[in-house]
């Protein structure tokens, strides 16, 4: 097995070159679906409306996308194409986390914010505009695979701490290996993804409320909320 490149021969998002952080000040780097959306409701939603249901069995979507009726989860490659469709024209429709607000207004009193996102490019702009639209207007970057690089060249910006909050055990481990200095934290809005998560909350607390989770940040990066 091939290892992975060095960081700096890693293609990162073109979107990171053009932020202006505080380079004194603690940095949050945020995830958007199941942390600050709720992903899989607004999902189901417009699955409903193509005649599809979702049954929730496993942390994934694909396996979870059903006809009605049937006993086998629809073919990976349809789904994939409702999916990129999904993020082109319905990706607004889609409600907050309760308290996800709130939580990173008072964390953004302190500390700066920037939310890193997976999706398809053709949701850049409907993205961007559902973050403003919810009182998420921060610095928004569109990553594509492990988020440790991205995180790494992002906390590299500042002298602050740093934490990172994603619902993907993956992500997170990868932030942990790429920048080992990034307090990590999980959370899974939706609560019934919740018992089927990956977890390790040895290497990243988890904590799937924003009311617990904003003052855990808070902690981990030396501020004190206000």
């Amino acid at each position: 097995m091939g290892s992975e490149p060095p960081l700096d021969q890693i293609a990162l998002p073109p979107e990171i070159e053009t932020l202006r952080l505080e380079p004194a000040a603690p940095l949050v780097v945020v995830d958007v679906d199941e942390v600050l959306a709720m992903f899989m409701r607004g999902f189901e939603h417009f699955l409903n409306g193509h005649g599809l249901e979702v049954r929730l069995n496993y942390f994934a979507l694909f396996q979870n996308i059903f006809r009605p009726g049937a006993s086998e989860h629809l073919d990976v490659a349809a789904g994939r194409q409702l999916f990129e469709m999904f993020f082109e024209t319905d990706v607004e429709d889609i409600d907050p986390a309760p308290g996800a607000r709130e939580a990173l207004a008072a964390l953004a009193r302190h500390a700066s914010i920037v939310i890193l996102t997976n999706a398809p490019p053709q949701s850049r702009a409907p993205r961007a505009r559902w973050l403003v639209k919810h009182g998420f207007d921060y610095p928004f970057v569109i990553n594509t695979g492990p988020k440790g690089p991205a995180v790494a060249a992002i906390a590299a910006m500042t002298h602050g701490k740093a934490a990172f909050v994603d619902d993907l055990l993956p992500n997170l481990d990868s932030v942990a290996k790429e920048a080992p200095d990034v307090a990590t934290f999980q959370m899974v809005a939706d609560e019934r993804l919740r018992p089927l998560a990956f977890e390790a909350p040895d290497r990243h607390p988890r904590l799937d409320d924003w009311k617990d989770l904003g003052p855990a940040i808070a902690g981990a990066i030396g501020i004190a909320r206000s």
